[in-house]
């Protein structure tokens, strides 16, 4: 493959939400729907400068507050579309709670190995994640995709486009309103960028 090929090659950008209060005190939060906190809501504005200088074939976001708002002031909620794949991880009885909290029945409990009661499990979110993934890559037009989605959903979609499965997304730390972008490497699915921070102080 040629390096302009390679360059022509539909990258997926990641877009975290901003922070909210379960995401800053380490609770569960898949489909409860939390507001981003003013806090999250900067973060998210910071998302602008960089995202509106490019241009997107398509921008999806997961169907919850958090997300849409996050897209919304980071510049392109004119191109938004709704991807329910993007959901976050059914927490199913783990919603709302920490993982020292589960841990105290379950020692040695991760998402990534044991799922959720009443939730998901690795390979159901993996399903999800190679759909997410063919619907972006599919999109209309020339460009990349941004994905405004949460943090172990968007973990998830990062081990399985780089065929590590969702599991995989345990190796891959990701803060709120932080900017990953999935590429290529010489043909391969590859991290281009991983957890960019907006504030250059950080």
């Amino acid at each position: 493959m040629s390096t302009g090929q390679e360059q022509r090659q539909r990258q997926l950008w990641l877009l975290r939400h901003g922070a909210t209060e379960w995401a800053l005190n380490g609770r569960h939060t898949g489909s409860t729907d939390l507001p981003l906190l003013p806090q999250g809501e900067e973060e998210a504005r910071a998302l602008a400068p960089i995202l509106t200088r490019l241009s997107f074939a398509a921008v999806f976001s997961s169907p919850l507050q958090r997300a849409r708002r996050t897209c919304d002031l980071g510049g392109l909620g004119g191109q938004m579309q709704i991807m329910e794949d993007l959901l976050e991880w059914n927490y199913g009885d783990y919603e709302g709670i920490t993982t020292p909290e589960i841990r105290e029945t379950v020692p040695d409990w991760t998402v990534w190995t044991h799922g959720c009661p009443n939730g998901e499990n690795a390979d159901q979110v993996q399903a999800r994640c190679e759909k997410a993934i063919a619907t972006a890559l599919a999109a209309p037009g020339d460009g990349d995709v941004a994905l405004f989605a949460h943090g172990h959903i968007l973990r998830a979609l990062t081990g399985t486009w780089l065929g590590l499965g969702a599991a995989g997304g345990r190796l891959f730390k990701l803060g709120t309103a932080s900017v990953s972008i999935l590429g290529w490497e010489r043909g391969q699915k590859a991290i281009a960028r991983w957890n960019a921070p907006t504030d250059p102080g950080v």
